[in-house]
C-alpha cells in the first residue's frame, strides 16, 4: 500500500478515536454530561416561533427522501465527469455512515434526558445523530465528486449546510451537542475509508488520463474558501450582537457553554470539510 491509502486510513483511524472519546465524554464522564446538557440548554433556549420554524425546514433537508435524492444527484454528477469509482463508491459511503449511525442508536442507548430541559424529544437512542451523519456525509461525498479547482468552495458550502442541519437539531432539541459532534465524525470515517478505497485503486489500476491534467491547489487556496467562510460567520454573529448588545452580552453570560459547544460544533463541521479538499487537491 503506498502512502495516499495510508495517509487515509490514518485520518479514518483518528475520527474512530475522537468518536469513542465523544461517547465515553457525553455518557461515562460525570463532567461531560453536564456540558452536554449545558450547550443543549442554551440552544433550546433560543426558542421561538420564527426560529424553531427556520430549524424545523433546515432540518428537515437532510430527512430520508431529500438525502436519498441527493445522494443519486451526486452519483449522476460523479458519472458525468467520467468517474466512475466515485460514482460507486459515492453509495458505499453514504449508506455505510448512516446504517452504522442507525446501528449504533439502539446500541448505545441511554436515557441522558435531565430535568434542566423541559419539552424535550429526545429519545435514549440518540446517539450518534441521524441528520447530521446524513448532512455530512452529503457535504463530503459533494466535495469528492467536485473538480479540484471547485472543492474549497464546495467544502466551505458543505460544511455550513451540515452545521445548519446539526445547529437545528438541537434548537428543536431532538439531539445532544454529542450526538451531532458523533455524527459528523461517522460520516468523516466512512468518506476516509472510500477514499483509501479509491486512492489503493488509483494504484493498482491507473485510470486513463484522457481529459488532461487536473489542477493542484496549494493548501492554502484549499482552505481559504473555509476561512472566509469562518470570518464572515463571526462577522454576521458581531453584527446581530451589535444590534441587541445588552441582550446578547446576558444571554452569552447566562449560557458560556453554549458559546463554546456552538464554535466547537461549527469548527469541526468546517473542519472536515476543509480537510478532505486539503487531501484531495491534487
Amino acid at each position: 500500500m503506498t502512502r495516499q491509502p495510508r495517509i487515509a486510513l490514518l485520518g479514518g483511524l483518528t475520527c474512530l478515536v475522537a468518536l469513542v472519546a465523544v461517547w465515553v465524554s457525553a455518557h461515562l464522564a460525570a463532567f461531560g454530561r453536564s456540558l452536554d446538557t449545558a450547550t443543549l440548554l442554551g440552544f433550546v433556549d433560543l426558542h421561538s416561533p420564527r426560529i424553531d420554524q427556520l430549524a424545523s425546514d433546515v432540518g428537515q433537508l437532510a430527512d430520508p427522501q431529500p438525502f436519498l435524492v441527493a445522494g443519486a444527484v451526486l452519483v449522476a454528477v460523479a458519472l458525468a465527469r467520467g468517474r466512475p469509482r466515485t460514482a460507486a463508491a459515492l453509495p458505499v459511503i453514504l449508506l455505510g455512515a448512516n446504517v452504522t449511525t442507525q446501528l449504533l442508536k439502539p446500541a448505545l442507548a441511554d436515557p441522558r434526558v435531565t430535568s434542566a430541559i423541559a419539552d424535550t424529544h429526545i429519545q435514549a437512542a440518540s446517539w450518534p445523530s441521524g441528520h447530521s451523519t446524513g448532512a455530512m456525509s452529503l457535504a463530503l461525498c459533494a466535495v469528492l465528486v467536485s473538480s479540484p479547482r471547485r472543492r474549497p468552495l464546495v467544502a466551505a458550502l458543505g460544511g455550513i449546510f451540515a452545521v445548519a442541519v446539526g445547529y437545528s437539531t438541537l434548537v428543536l432539541a431532538w439531539h445532544f451537542p454529542s450526538d451531532v459532534l458523533a455524527g459528523f465524525l461517522v460520516a468523516t470515517l466512512w468518506t476516509t475509508l472510500g477514499v483509501a478505497a479509491l486512492w489503493a485503486a488509483a494504484d493498482r489500476w491507473p485510470e486513463r488520463a484522457g481529459r488532461g491534467r487536473e489542477t493542484v491547489l496549494r493548501v492554502g487556496e484549499a482552505v481559504t474558501p473555509s476561512a472566509l467562510t469562518a470570518a464572515a460567520a463571526t462577522a454576521c454573529a458581531g453584527a446581530v450582537a451589535l444590534a441587541r448588545p445588552d441582550a446578547t452580552l446576558a444571554y452569552a453570560q447566562a449560557h458560556t457553554v453554549f458559546v463554546v459547544g456552538a464554535v466547537a460544533i461549527a469548527l469541526l463541521g468546517a473542519t472536515l470539510a476543509a480537510a478532505l479538499a486539503v487531501a484531495l487537491r491534487r
